[in-house]
């Protein structure tokens, strides 16, 4: 019976958000205390943050700790999880290494997610080979692991569906060891990607449209009362649109039926919400405050929780350090098995060597034979 392993993590390039938050920290506790997983790996992804930032590693370096006080902060368990560090399991770059000889650079190149960043990032023809490779990378993660179950946004199907590829195309050539892993989309169609608070596609620290799950109160309050909501709403009285209005796509992924009881006793849900806003009557203000509300509820314990891990800074990059070590053990096994399977192991090829003594023993006593006769 195979075993449920799931593998997910982040690339460390600035504290995490609420982007992060709805589309895959949330989840990541539900999994982990679902008790129905083997193993959880959790990994800072940060040999991946260098292939955009390798003139800027002291960035990397600095948000390793960042991410790993957001991940403490939000009900990540070192207890029930591994978390790890990317660049301290070597094994990691040799694996992908080896699947860098079976993906041609024009298969790369067609990855629609890799096109989106390098669009986003405006690398345009100056692209670092790192960063074009990068779901290779990927790829080596997950079946480094053995794990079976990604959870992703839709955006990062394609990335999936690569390392489905790699695994075919290793397993047809050498022997079938690596497994295909699927994909675990998030429940809330609302979660899949959440917006910036600047109505732009993607909420993104270069784009600085983002709410911190460590921004204090009167932070998140005023980025929520600037949201982008609907341009033509100009009066109280107009009736406004809900289709690509930020704080209602919000509302829509954090808001639920108690928040009414708390916070806005005269409506009873989200939907009687909408329909007022459509028809005309209730103002901007409004539903933003409503929203403030909702998100200081959700953010307070997270940022209580990440002030007292701050007083803490060694024992969490102990628990780094120890999540690292079993990662690594898991790691260093898988890359035993794909140099066997690839008939790498040189040393340990019993039968290699054997042939070969055999070989060239063979050869030594014919040429002596020769000697001899020829004397």
């Amino acid at each position: 019976m195979n075993k449920k392993i799931i593998l997910t993590g982040d690339r460390p390039t600035g504290k995490l958000h609420l982007g992060h938050y709805v589309g895959s920290l949330k989840r990541r506790v539900e999994l982990q205390n679902a008790g129905i997983y083997d193993r959880i790996f959790i990994e800072i992804a940060d040999s991946q943050a260098i292939t955009d930032n390798a003139y800027d590693l002291e960035k990397v370096r600095q948000n390793v700790l960042e991410v790993a006080l957001d991940y403490l902060a939000c009900g990540i368990d070192p207890d029930k999880c591994i978390i790890f560090v990317q660049s301290q399991i070597p094994e990691l770059c040799e694996l992908t290494f080896y699947y860098l000889n079976l993906v041609t650079l024009s298969r790369l190149q067609r990855n629609p997610t890799i096109k989106e960043e390098i669009k986003l990032r405006g690398f345009q023809s100056s692209i670092p080979v790192g960063f074009l490779t990068y779901p290779v990378s990927q790829a080596a993660d997950i079946t480094a692991f053995d794990a079976n179950i990604i959870p992703v946004g839709e955006d990062q199907l394609p990335m999936i569906e690569q390392t489905r590829e790699i695994v075919r195309s290793f397993n047809k050539l050498y022997g079938n060891i690596l497994i295909e892993p699927k994909e675990l989309l998030p429940d809330n169609s609302s979660c899949s990607r959440l917006p910036g608070i600047d109505g732009k596609a993607k909420m993104s620290k270069s784009l600085g449209n983002c709410i911190y799950l460590s921004d204090e109160p009167e932070i998140i309050y005023k980025k929520v009362m600037s949201m982008y909501t609907d341009p033509s709403h100009l009066k109280v009285e107009d009736p406004g649109k809900i289709e690509g209005n930020t704080v209602f796509t919000y509302l829509d992924a954090f808001c639920k039926e108690s928040h009414f009881k708390k916070y806005l006793p005269e409506y009873n849900n989200l939907e009687e919400l909408k329909k007022h806003y459509q028809r005309g009557g209730l103002g901007d203000v409004k539903i933003k405050k409503f929203l403030n509300a909702i998100l200081q509820e959700e953010l307070e314990p997270i940022r209580t929780r990440r002030k007292e891990f701050e007083k803490h800074i060694p024992e969490v990059y102990n628990i780094l350090m120890n999540g690292s070590k079993k990662a690594r053990s898991f790691a260093s096994k898988k890359i035993e098995e794909v140099k066997s399977t690839m008939k790498i192991d040189y040393f340990n090829d019993f039968n290699l060597i054997n042939n070969q003594v055999e070989k060239y023993s063979d050869y030594t006593e014919k040429s002596l034979s020769e000697k001899i006769d020829n004397n």
